[in-house]
C-alpha cells in the first residue's frame, strides 16, 4: 500500500503556517461553542424557568439532558459518519448547534426547549469525539501538543467568558436573547471552519467493533477508569462549589463571582501548562493532576475559616483541573496511536458520563452530609484514579513502533 502523503490527512505530517493555526483556533472556537451552550442554563435557570413556568427542578433538565446525549452521541456518531469527511462533519454539526440555539430562543414550551437541548447533547458529543484528536493531524509532532492545548482551551474560556457573557446578556434583555446572541457565534465559527479547516478524509473508518478492541489495548481501558474516576471527583466537587464557598465568613455575592473568575483564569493556564508537559510525558502529567487535584479538593475542608487559603486553593484547584482534558487526550493518543478518532470518542462519552454522575453524586452527598462531606467525597474519588495511573498496565506503549509500522504500510 502507499505511503499517505497528504498534509491533511497524514498525522504529524502538517506544517505550522498561519493557515494551519488559524484552523487550530477555529477548533478551539467550536469547543468554545459547544461548552458554552451546554452551560448557559446554569446561569439563566431562575429567569428560563420563570418563563417556561416550570420549576427549578424541570429547568435544571435543560442541563442534564445535554450531558447524558452527549455520551451516546461520542460513541454513535464516528461510527455513524465514518466515511465522511470531518471538516464537513464538524460544519454540520455547528450548524446543527445554530438551529438548536434558534429553538431555544423561540421555545413557547419546556418540551420544545428540552428538545432543542437534546440536538445540543448530540453536537457536544461529536465535537468532542472529532475535534480532539486533530491537533496530531494539522501540526508535526513537536506542535500537536500545543496545538491540542488550544483546542480544549476553548473550554476553559467558555467558563471565563462565555457563560458570564451569556448570563450578563441574559440578565440585560431576556433569556431568549443570549441563546439568539449564542447562536449568531457559532454560525460565525461554522464559517470559519469552511474558510480555514483543510479538507480532513477518514483515516480509520470508526466501526462499531473498534471500541471493544481498544478498550483491550494496554493502557486504554486503565486510562479511562482514571479519568472517569478523577472528572467524576471534579464535578461530585465543583458542582457545589457555591455552598463549599459560602461557609467562607463574611463572604458576599460579588467575592463569589471573583473567586470563580479567578478559578476560570487559573483553568486557562493549567490548560496550557498541562499540554506542554502532556505532550511529553501524559502519563505523569495525568498522575500529577489527580494527586494534585484530590489534595486540593480535600484540603478545602479545613480551609473554611479563611478566606485567603480558600482563595489560594481554588485558583490552585482551577490551574490543576485545566490540564485535564488536554492531558487526558494525549494520554488516550499515545496508548493507541492508530485509533486516536476511536479514543477520542471514547474519552468524550466517559467524560460526558461523568460529569453527570459527578453531579449526581455531588448532589446526594450535599443533602445528607453538607458540603464538607461533598468535598471529602470529590477528593477521595479524584485520589482513587491515582493506582490506575501508576500501575503497570498503564504503561505508555511503544509508539515509536507503530509509527514506524505506519510509515511503512
Amino acid at each position: 500500500m502507499p505511503s499517505i502523503t497528504s498534509t491533511t490527512t497524514a498525522p504529524g505530517t502538517g506544517t505550522a503556517g498561519p493557515r494551519t493555526w488559524a484552523a487550530v483556533l477555529a477548533l478551539a472556537a467550536a469547543t468554545f461553542s459547544v461548552v458554552t451552550t451546554e452551560m448557559l442554563p446554569v446561569g439563566l435557570l431562575t429567569p428560563l424557568g420563570a418563563g417556561l413556568r416550570v420549576s427549578a427542578g424541570t429547568a435544571g433538565l435543560a442541563v442534564t439532558l445535554p450531558g447524558l446525549v452527549a455520551a451516546a452521541s461520542a460513541l454513535l456518531l464516528p461510527v455513524a459518519v465514518r466515511r465522511a469527511d470531518r471538516r464537513s462533519v464538524l460544519c454540520a454539526l455547528l450548524l446543527l448547534l445554530t438551529a438548536a440555539n434558534v429553538l431555544s430562543a423561540l421555545a413557547p414550551h419546556i418540551a420544545v426547549l428540552l428538545l432543542a437541548r437534546v440536538l445540543v447533547g448530540m453536537c457536544i458529543g461529536g465535537v468532542w469525539a472529532i475535534a480532539a484528536g486533530l491537533g496530531t493531524r494539522l501540526l508535526p509532532p513537536h506542535r500537536a501538543g500545543r496545538a491540542t492545548a488550544l483546542i480544549f482551551s476553548g473550554i476553559a474560556v467558555a467558563s471565563v467568558l462565555g457563560v458570564p457573557a451569556g448570563t450578563f446578556l441574559g440578565s440585560l434583555a431576556g433569556w431568549r436573547w443570549a441563546f439568539a446572541a449564542l447562536a449568531g457565534v457559532t454560525l460565525t465559527v461554522t464559517a470559519a471552519l469552511v474558510l480555514f479547516l483543510p479538507p480532513l478524509p477518514p483515516q480509520a473508518p470508526v466501526r462499531p467493533g473498534t471500541f471493544a478492541r481498544l478498550l483491550r489495548t494496554p493502557g486504554v481501558g486503565r486510562g479511562l477508569l482514571a479519568i472517569a474516576l478523577l472528572v467524576t471527583g471534579h464535578f461530585t466537587a465543583y458542582t457545589y462549589v457555591r455552598p463549599v464557598l459560602d461557609r467562607i465568613p463574611g463572604l458576599g455575592a460579588g467575592t463569589v463571582s471573583t473567586l470563580l473568575l479567578g478559578y476560570g483564569l487559573a483553568g486557562v493556564a493549567g490548560t496550557f501548562a498541562g499540554g506542554e508537559l502532556a505532550a511529553r510525558t501524559p502519563r505523569r502529567a495525568l498522575s500529577a493532576i489527580a494527586a494534585g487535584l484530590g489534595t486540593v479538593v480535600l484540603l478545602l475542608i479545613p480551609a473554611a475559616g479563611s478566606l485567603a487559603a480558600s482563595t489560594a486553593l481554588l485558583v490552585l484547584w482551577g490551574l490543576v483541573y485545566g490540564g485535564v482534558s488536554v492531558s487526558a487526550q494525549s494520554l488516550l493518543s499515545a496508548a493507541a496511536p492508530r485509533a486516536r478518532e476511536a479514543g477520542s470518542a471514547l474519552f468524550a462519552g466517559v467524560f460526558n458520563m461523568a460529569i453527570a454522575l459527578g453531579a449526581f453524586t455531588g448532589g446526594r452527598t450535599a443533602d445528607a452530609l453538607g458540603p464538607a462531606a461533598v468535598l471529602g467525597v470529590g477528593g477521595a474519588l479524584a485520589l482513587l484514579a491515582l493506582p490506575a495511573l501508576l500501575s503497570r498496565g498503564a504503561r505508555r506503549p511503544d509508539t515509536a513502533g507503530a509509527t514506524a509500522v505506519r510509515e511503512r504500510a
